[in-house]
């Protein structure tokens, strides 16, 4: 996923593989996921909400927990700061990506 200010709804389904109305669903279940909306109601969710959908997508599609299950886990890793170990790896994993890109640019462009 690009790097960008916000996000739209569309795009973090699309990044997911789940509907848009499964992204709702979580951000009503989930209160530290909060977008900005405009005048009309669209979402804009921020890098930090998008690396907490990640979070959320790991726990309840990957490791197989209920929505209860992640919210416990996630009260309990807020208490200890894991959540911010797992931001810290995101952003790394970003940072490649980016150095990644460039080095291709600058590959493609020598030949």
């Amino acid at each position: 996923m690009s790097e960008k200010l916000y996000y739209k709804i569309g795009e973090l389904a699309k990044r997911f593989h789940v509907n848009p109305s499964h992204i709702r669903y979580w951000e009503q279940e989930f209160d530290f996921i909060r977008p900005k909306k405009n005048d009309k109601g669209t979402r804009y969710y921020t890098r930090k909400d998008v690396d907490r959908f990640e979070l959320i997508y790991h726990l309840v599609k990957e490791k197989g927990m209920t929505i209860q299950g992640a919210k416990d886990y996630i009260k309990l890793k807020e208490e200890g700061q894991e959540l911010n170990k797992l931001e810290v790896i995101n952003t790394l994993k970003r940072t490649r990506n980016l150095l990644s890109d460039i080095k291709e640019a600058l590959d493609s462009s020598e030949k």
